[in-house]
């Protein structure tokens, strides 16, 4: 042990008194600057407007979430594994290098300057953390070599944009030169003071000194040289440091803070606006409209690229990049702040401005976006607030305006009266009950499109079949059903959604019921997340068709043969999927028919939307490729089986699908079937079956 006690190293050897008192000034120096930065963006944030949700309740469990994610990389890892890795090498390795600078910096300062107290960087406690700091440090080299590779080497697309710039070149070369330069300083010590047998543990700088030796490098020569690499790579760190708030480096700041102070249902449900506001002043119109929350989405993005790689609008050519309109408004603001920009509009259709209308009428809301950004940027929440205002200012897309007119007018977006909205029913060869008249289990949301679209009354059609052969207790409200207000409230149309909202909790309020039942997915979604936020009485369980009928099998309440051979994919869509987490219940129907399930590439999560979201369906894009065509092409061409039918458990995705399938030229090669249609075939299978069975067993008495 006394032996093991003369086991350390010198950490300002050959620099002297006056070069460690300069290092000291400096480093005060550094992180003066550090934290200014910190405290300006802090005082930023804090003088913008309030968000709407409430960002730091339950603070503990933010931070442990926050934490756990940091460390997992879990985020990173998802679609990309070799990203993943990279990231974890980098997280792993630079948090190793902070950790092990302040124990030293404990060690010098503190413990032995301040409180007089023997060194502990000696002995066991200096052997363990050498071959520590040397392992993981050797992981953040790699780490920054993986960058440097898919950034320079096979130049990742996704990784090069209109907001790329020598900033970001300088931040992966810095890491990188900071990673080599100590362990070339490391090694330099080691050979200058004659490689000490205990420095073996420091494996990668004795590597490095060995090296060195070979090449001709004496000790003389490293302990000559050693002061000027010391400083270099010193000030290169203090310089980091200082400029870590100012700079592409802040995002490792903000990243973790925008996570700590996510909504867990961001983009699910969207802030109201309030009763008092004037109409020009609703939505994001100037700088000063941007939430504390909002700037920190702006400045926690690292210019990954991921939010572009998942949105269907930019895949097939339009005018939308996710990450280029969350860059856009955060340079603006910073120009403006700095008093480089003139004052424009945050969004307008045609003329000079911050964001082209038609970038924010080509989002479909999918939330593809959000769920691939690894530090949770709610893209769709500052989205929608630019909606508004064009909304508000008049520039909606004509389509969409004629769909609001005809809700505003009749109450859903085909402009039918709304007397016609049960007619579906007529051609059934039963009574579909009236839960305006009678109690029932199930209060049945039939929706827009199964009400008044020729092609999905057939959907409607299929689930009613479904529950009468399951017995169940169901009824619809017939004419009071309104449009549910989902996709009018997130192409800006705030006053609509309010006035429906209004509207359906009063028609849901006079019938007696237990849960809802939602044929529309965006449907389920905006009863689940929205409706009870905007009406206090709006207190019940709602449920999509898929899990109601898929519990009603389970429990052997319906009736259905496993006898379908064909194989079919199913398309999981964006509001029941990946904003709701319902991906089993689908599938496990389709697997109680018999039918072979085939997955696309792209499922559950990362499933392609169709297109219909955020008002999608009701506008015409000139463009030489659709989302549902993108999706199709998927399902013929991706699939390991031959797809003879492409399942969805959606209205407006079966509308864009059958479109797609015409347009694209899939007509002959799949057929566009709802999950309801699918378990109706089942069922009649099952009939099938019943009778033949009976005749025989009647053929056997006889």
């Amino acid at each position: 042990m006394p032996v093991l006690q003369t086991v350390t190293r010198e950490t300002f050897w050959t620099i002297g008194p006056v070069g460690e008192a300069a290092f000291y000034y400096l480093a005060a120096v550094a992180i003066l600057v550090f934290l200014y930065g910190v405290y300006a963006r802090i005082s930023e944030y804090a003088a913008a407007p309030a968000d709407p949700f409430d960002r730091l309740d339950d603070l503990p469990g933010r931070v442990a979430r926050a934490t756990r994610l940091l460390l997992s990389n879990e985020a990173q890892f998802d679609r990309d594994t070799y990203a993943g890795v990279m990231h974890t090498f980098l997280v792993w390795g630079f948090l190793t290098l902070l950790i092990g600078t302040t124990i030293l910096a404990i060690d010098m300062d503190i413990w032995t300057k301040l409180l007089g107290q023997p060194s502990f960087f000696v002995g066991r406690f200096y052997l363990s953390y050498s071959l520590v700091m040397d392992a993981l440090g050797l992981l953040f080299v790699v780490g920054v070599g993986m960058a440097l590779w898919r950034r320079y080497g096979v130049r990742e697309s996704r990784l090069w944009g209109k907001h790329t710039d020598l900033e970001d070149d300088a931040f992966v070369w810095t890491l990188f030169a900071l990673g080599v330069g100590g362990y070339v300083v490391e090694a330099l010590r080691i050979l200058g003071t004659g490689f000490p047998d205990f420095e073996t543990v420091s494996f990668v700088g004795y590597a490095l000194a060995l090296l060195g030796q070979e090449a001709g490098i004496s000790p003389a020569t490293a302990e000559t040289v050693y002061a000027a690499v010391w400083w270099s790579h010193s000030l290169l760190a203090l310089g980091f440091v200082a400029l870590l708030p100012y700079a592409k480096p802040v995002h490792m700041l903000t990243s973790m803070a925008n996570i700590v102070t996510r909504d867990e249902q961001a983009g699910k449900r969207l802030p109201g606006v309030p009763a008092d506001l004037p109409p020009d002043e609703i939505g994001t119109g100037s700088v000063d409209d941007f939430t504390w929350r909002e700037r920190l989405d702006q400045d926690a993005c690292t210019t990954c690229g991921r939010c572009s790689s998942v949105c269907p609008a930019n895949e097939v050519g339009r005018n939308l990049d996710p990450r280029d309109v969350i860059l856009d408004l955060k340079a603006y603001r910073e120009e403006r702040a700095a008093g480089e920009a003139e004052e424009v509009p945050i969004v307008a259709d045609g003329g000079e401005s911050v964001i082209d209308a038609e970038s924010m009428h080509a989002c479909l809301s999918c939330m593809a976006c959000m769920d691939a950004c690894p530090v949770d940027i709610e893209h769709v929440k500052q989205f929608t607030g630019m909606n508004r205002r064009l909304t508000e200012s008049g520039e909606m897309d004509p389509h969409v305006q004629d769909a609001m007119m005809n809700v505003f007018q009749q109450g859903n977006v085909f402009g039918d009266p709304a007397r016609k909205r049960p007619e579906w029913t007529d051609e059934l060869e039963f009574e579909v009950p009236d839960a305006r008249e009678e109690d029932v289990d199930l209060l049945w949301y039939v929706g827009d499109y199964p009400s008044y679209d020729e092609r999905n009354e057939r959907v409607a059609q299929s689930l009613a079949r479904i529950f009468e052969a399951a017995g169940v207790s169901y009824g619809i409200l017939y004419e009071d059903e309104q449009h549910d207000g989902n996709d009018v409230r997130r192409v800006g149309e705030e006053g609509l959604y309010e006035m429906l909202v209004e509207d359906n909790a009063a028609a849901f309020a006079d019938a007696q019921f237990d849960e809802i039942v939602c044929t529309d997915p965006h449907s389920y979604n905006t009863f689940t997340h929205e409706y009870p936020e905007m009406a206090e009485e709006f207190d019940y369980p709602v449920s999509h068709y898929t899990e109601v009928v898929e519990r009603l099998v389970r429990e052997g309440q319906l009736p259905l043969s496993p006898a379908l051979g064909q194989t079919v994919t199913y398309h999981d869509p964006c509001h029941l999927g990946r904003m709701n987490d319902v991906y089993e219940a689908p599938r496990d129907l389709v697997r109680s028919t018999g039918a072979t399930l085939a997955e696309m590439p792209r499922n559950r999560a990362d499933s392609f939307c169709c297109g219909g979201g955020g008002g999608g369906v009701w506008t015409e894009v000139e463009e030489e490729r659709k989302p549902s065509e993108e999706r199709l092409r998927e399902a013929v061409e991706d699939t390991d089986g031959a797809v003879e039918q492409f399942v969805v458990a959606c209205p407006m995705c079966t509308t864009m699908f059958e479109d797609g399938r015409k347009t694209g030229g899939y007509e002959e090669d799949l057929e566009i079937v709802d999950l309801t249609e699918l378990l109706v075939e089942a069922m009649e299978a099952a009939a099938i079956d019943g009778a033949d069975d009976t005749g025989r067993t009647g053929a056997a008495a006889d």
